[in-house]
C-alpha cells in the first residue's frame, strides 16, 4: 500500500478512539486507515484473525495506532465483550463506524430460508447488536458519533432481495435511534454507497461482475465509486464539522438513486474521482 491520501487536517481526531467492524478488508479496511492517518486510535473487528492481521500490518506502516479483535456481530455476547475490550484497552469509545455486511446476488425467488436469515443476521441484527452494546458501554453517559454504512437501495435491490430489506430496515433504525439516543449526545447517520470498485467486488460470481460493472456507470458520473470516496464522508460525519446533523442518510452513489433515463450519463466524460493508490474507476 502506498501513503493515504487525505484531504482532512492530520490531527482531526487526536485522542479518539474509534471502532470499525469488518474493518479487515474492503471499505472497513479504507476507513480504518484514514481514522488511523487522522490521530486516532483505531480498532477494527471481524470474523477472520488473517485479514486482522493484514490490515493491523498495513495500518502499522503507515503510522497508525490500531488493534484487532476477533468478533462476530450476530453474536450479542461476543459484542458485549467486544466494547469491554475497547473499554479495557482505550478507556472509552468516541466513534463507531458500522461497516460489517455481507451478502450475495440471487434472484429472491431463489434465495433459502438460510440464506435469506444469514445476510439479515449480519446486516441488521448485527448492526444493531453493535450499536446497542456501544450505547450501554460507552455512549450513554458520554455521548458519541455513529455511522452505518448501508446501501444504495432507494429504487429497490434486485438480485439482492436479502441485503435490500436489511438495509431499509438500518435506514429506519438510523433515523429512530437518531431520535431516542439524540439527549444523550448521541449522532446517529448512515452513508449509502451506490456501486463501489473494492476489494469485495472479486468474491462475486466471474458471471455476474460484467453485469455489476455495466450497472456500475449507470449514474451522472459514468463511473463507479471509490473506497477513498466513502471513507471521506464517513469521516466528515464523525467528525466535529458534522455536529448539527443526526438522522441523516449520505447518498454516495453518482446520482445512481435519483437516476432518470431521459438524462442517461455522458460516457464521454467520466467525473474525476477523489481516489488514492490503485482505486481506479
Amino acid at each position: 500500500m502506498s501513503a493515504l491520501n487525505s484531504i482532512f487536517s492530520p490531527a482531526l481526531f487526536k485522542d479518539k478512539n474509534v471502532l470499525v467492524t469488518g474493518g479487515g478488508s474492503g471499505l472497513g479496511l479504507r476507513a480504518a486507515r484514514e481514522f488511523a492517518a487522522l490521530g486516532a486510535t483505531v480498532f477494527i473487528c471481524g470474523r477472520t484473525q488473517e485479514k486482522l492481521d493484514r490490515a493491523v500490518k498495513a495500518i502499522h506502516g503507515e503510522g497508525g495506532r490500531v488493534e484487532s479483535v476477533v468478533c462476530d456481530i450476530r453474536d450479542r455476547d461476543a459484542v458485549v465483550e467486544l466494547m469491554q475490550t475497547v473499554s479495557d484497552q482505550a478507556g472509552k469509545l468516541d466513534i463507531l463506524i458500522n461497516n460489517a455486511g455481507g451478502q450475495f446476488p440471487a434472484p429472491a425467488e431463489t434465495i433459502s430460508a438460510k440464506g435469506w436469515q444469514a445476510v439479515i443476521d449480519t446486516n441488521l441484527t448485527g448492526t444493531f447488536n453493535v450499536m446497542q452494546a456501544a450505547f450501554n458501554k460507552h455512549f450513554r453517559k458520554k455521548g458519541g458519533a455513529v455511522v452505518n454504512v448501508i446501501a444504495d437501495m432507494w429504487q429497490g435491490f434486485p438480485m439482492m432481495a436479502h441485503t435490500g430489506a436489511a438495509r431499509a430496515a438500518v435506514d429506519n433504525l438510523t433515523k429512530t435511534l437518531a431520535n431516542e439516543w439524540g439527549r444523550h449526545g448521541v449522532r446517529v447517520n448512515a452513508v449509502a454507497p451506490g456501486i463501489i470498485r473494492t476489494s469485495g467486488l472479486e468474491t462475486y460470481d466471474p458471471a455476474v461482475r460484467p453485469m455489476i460493472e455495466e450497472a456500475g456507470k449507470q449514474n451522472q458520473a459514468a463511473r463507479m465509486g471509490t473506497e477513498a470516496e466513502v471513507a471521506a464522508a464517513l469521516v466528515f460525519l464523525a467528525s466535529p464539522a458534522a455536529a448539527y446533523i443526526t438522522g441523516a442518510t449520505l447518498r454516495i452513489d453518482g446520482g445512481q438513486s435519483i437516476f432518470h433515463p431521459l438524462y442517461p450519463p455522458n460516457g464521454e466524460r467520466v467525473w474525476p474521482a477523489f481516489d488514492d493508490e490503485n482505486e481506479k474507476p
